[in-house]
């Protein structure tokens, strides 16, 4: 499944959705953190080395503000070192991340905003014919794919990954 993956959307950028953002940050901070944070706790270590051999095979990744906040929300019952050392990583990677946004008062305009909320539906005008949308969200993912949009459910590559 990876290969077909990439070779589908090898050049193209790609935003991640926070929930899997977060569990790259952690993992960069402590992989066997991963398991034991509540904000994590359904992944596994694999799943984090897995994200980031993706990764670190797309030309670019972009984001949004709302998801960087989004990820600062999810890592905020972190403490002690890990707080410090997600603050490091996050802002290291916010240096290297392309972020642009989509005004709150727009996405209110939309039928995804009644749908799913203001940052999915930010997400979805976002990445519209621009942006490859790796997320974990089934339902987001289902409505992604259904309006053409260029998406990955990382279940589906951690499925795949399982029967090697």
């Amino acid at each position: 499944m990876r290969k077909i993956c990439q070779i589908k959307y090898d050049s193209m950028p790609v935003l991640i959705d926070a929930n899997l953002l977060l569990l790259f940050y952690i993992g960069l901070i402590n992989k066997k953190y991963i398991p034991e944070f509540k904000r994590t706790k359904t992944y596994q270590p694999e799943d984090f080395e897995l994200l980031y051999n993706f990764l670190n095979n797309v030309p670019k990744i972009v984001t949004t503000p709302n998801i960087l906040t989004e990820v600062c929300n999810l890592a905020s019952c972190l403490s002690g070192k890990y707080k410090n050392e997600f603050s490091n990583v996050f802002a290291n990677s916010i240096a290297v991340m392309e972020e642009s946004y989509i005004k709150s008062t727009d996405a209110i305009k939309t039928d995804e905003f009644f749908r799913f909320g203001l940052v999915d539906s930010i997400i979805i005008n976002f990445v519209k014919g621009k942006y490859l949308l790796l997320t974990d969200d089934f339902r987001l993912s289902q409505y992604a794919e259904s309006i053409g949009i260029a998406v990955l459910n990382f279940n589906h590559i951690r499925q795949a990954n399982w029967g090697l």
